[in-house]
């Protein structure tokens, strides 16, 4: 069993915990065990082998034991016996938002809710109203979240996608007749939202791999089995198709089902003008039919007299013409990140102190990051009063006087009030070095409100980014109503930053706003939104979603060294 679907039982044993009421504590060593699993530097197999799974830090006796049942007999008894506590509906009530452990568990007491389909009826029976802790409000909420579960259906996030694909990818290496492999489609293109996995592999016998797909342990549900394509579904719903070509069609085939379909046919477009024919199998002459040899994705670009499209733009806005004219952009990479901003600490409601963020930062090679945490209206986030904030102070400037080649940044998160207004004074933020300003409440503001707010505290003179631009989440939350158009505007006129949020629950700034806020000459930061120093790894889909605006080094602020960035930060306190 791979160490995702490992970390996914251990969060679901937290969830069952909730519901019974047991002890925070308890749950939480299964929530932190799961993300333990995660970040393993070490195979998870390895450790049990060699039973050194306990000296893990946080992987104490009961987990261990735990974790190794479930890797080695792919099964745990301590799950079945918490799920036969429980009808088996009542888990997905979790999806619901706004309905934790608590909510549940009086919904299945007092009301014996035990689906999804129980509690919406219950709301439009108005059950839920005079329950205590609810309200109509809630269940009006409730209502709306039920709804976007069922539009929402068979959608995946990038990073849920990315984990699945990447684990199917490892076992499909060990077929031994398989000889190039590569994810395909959108997840490929790094969309927001993936609905499938396509998979293109070479072989030349491509029958063998296919009986190889199907007989998969991940395979729940085998959807089709044919010599040269099959599809099966895994256990979270998503379907996957494998495709097996020729090593000599690989090229084509990748080119093909990375997509966009829109991509796809102005890049056939392109070859039919110079007389040629373009498909999944090949490039050939229209002439005589004779095939154009490519051995990569790169030579059937430059034989179509292009430069290589990177696969993330690939949506038909521009990068055709731009690869025949030699105007693409270098697009920004990971080596290109100087330094990591919008990092939450145990000051507020972040997991690691200040010191442990700075040393895995600084460990991964970047040589600066941004302190961040809530501000004081945040109080549900242990906002920072000023005298917290002062206290941070102290220990940031301890803990760089310790470091010659790596420096921390000292900022926070201040909260937009409804009036557009921060919730510091201006004398105060003056002792910091950077200010996010970002939305936390009143989301139903009507547009033109919405957009008001968010300008007064763009022309604030402390304002260094906005974080979170639109405040989406996707799949749970659309963004606010806001005038996307004068908040870029606005961007350009004062220089303000926008963030492009990399929670893969955010990815806000959404790319397509990127790419016109480049066009524009507006900076870019790329920010994890970390509150742990597992969430750091965000930064990767942050950079996807730069990559897909177009955006180059140039464009993106935390690709200043640590120099450049001190100047640019007091050129705006200036």
């Amino acid at each position: 069993m791979n160490r995702q679907r490992v970390a996914e039982v251990l969060n679901e044993i937290a969830l069952y915990l909730a519901l019974k009421g047991e002890s925070p504590f308890k749950i939480r060593a299964y929530e932190n065990g799961a993300r333990i699993i995660q970040t393993l530097d070490e195979e998870l197999e390895t450790l049990i082998q060699e039973k050194r799974l306990g000296t893990v830090e946080g992987i104490g006796k009961a987990l261990e034991q735990k974790i190794t049942e479930l890797v080695l007999t792919g099964d745990l008894e301590y799950l079945k016996e918490l799920k036969a506590e429980f009808p088996p509906g009542l888990f997905e009530l979790f999806k619901v938002p706004g309905l934790g452990a608590k909510r549940i568990r009086i919904l299945y007491d007092t009301l014996g809710i035990a689906s999804l389909g129980e509690l919406e009826y219950a709301c439009d029976e108005n059950r839920l109203a005079a329950l205590p802790g609810f309200g109509r409000k809630t269940q009006e909420n409730i209502k709306k979240g039920i709804s976007l579960i069922r539009a929402t259906a068979g959608r995946y996030l990038l990073h849920e996608a990315g984990s699945m694909a990447f684990s199917l990818l490892k076992s499909l290496k060990a077929c031994p007749q398989i000889q190039s492999l590569s994810i395909a489609g959108s997840l490929r293109r790094s969309m927001e939202i993936i609905k499938d996995i396509d998979i293109v592999a070479s072989s030349k016998e491509a029958e063998k791999v296919m009986d190889f797909f199907v007989s998969l342990p991940e395979a729940v549900e085998i959807t089709g089995h044919g010599p040269t394509k099959s599809g099966i579904r895994l256990k979270s719903g998503i379907a996957v198709d494998l495709r097996a070509v020729s090593p000599e069609q690989f090229p084509y085939a990748l080119h093909h089902f990375t997509g966009s379909r829109e991509h796809n046919t102005k890049m056939r477009h392109i070859a039919r003008s110079m007389g040629l024919k373009m498909n999944e199998y090949g490039l050939f002459r229209d002439i005589d039919g004779i095939s154009i040899p490519c051995s990569s994705e790169w030579e059937l670009f430059s034989a179509l007299g292009m430069s290589y499209i990177a696969p993330e733009l690939r949506e038909d806005m521009g990068e055709v013409e731009a690869a025949l004219e030699g105007r693409l952009p270098r697009l920004v990479e990971s080596s290109d990140l100087q330094g990591i901003f919008h990092l939450h600490t145990n000051y507020s409601d972040g997991h690691n102190t200040i010191r442990e963020l700075a040393e895995e930062i600084r460990r991964q090679g970047y040589k600066y990051m941004g302190v961040s945490d809530h501000s004081q209206s945040a109080y549900y986030a242990g906002g920072l009063k000023e005298e917290d904030i002062i206290r941070q102070h102290e220990e940031i400037d301890a803990l760089n006087a310790l470091y010659d080649d790596f420096h921390i940044f000292k900022g926070i998160e201040s909260d937009i009030l409804s009036d557009g207004s921060l919730d510091y004074s201006d004398e105060f933020l003056e002792s910091v070095d950077f200010v996010i300003i970002s939305v936390h409440s009143r989301f139903s503001m009507d547009r033109e409100s919405m957009t008001q707010r968010i300008l007064n505290a763009m022309d604030n003179p402390h304002a260094t980014i906005l974080g979170h631009v639109t405040g989406r989440l996707l799949l749970s939350r659309d963004g606010y109503e806001v005038d996307m158009v004068r908040v870029l505007e606005k961007a350009a006129e004062r220089g303000t930053v926008l963030e492009i949020n990399a929670n893969p629950h955010r990815l806000d700034l959404d790319w397509r706003w990127v790419k016109k806020a480049k066009e524009m000459g507006i900076r870019l930061i790329i920010c994890p939104d970390a509150h742990s120093i597992y969430d750091i790894s965000n930064t990767a889909f942050g950079l996807a979603m730069a990559r897909k605006g177009w955006c180059e080094k140039e464009d993106i602020l935390n690709c200043l060294d640590i120099s450049a960035m001190k100047g640019f930060l007091s050129g705006r306190r200036r």
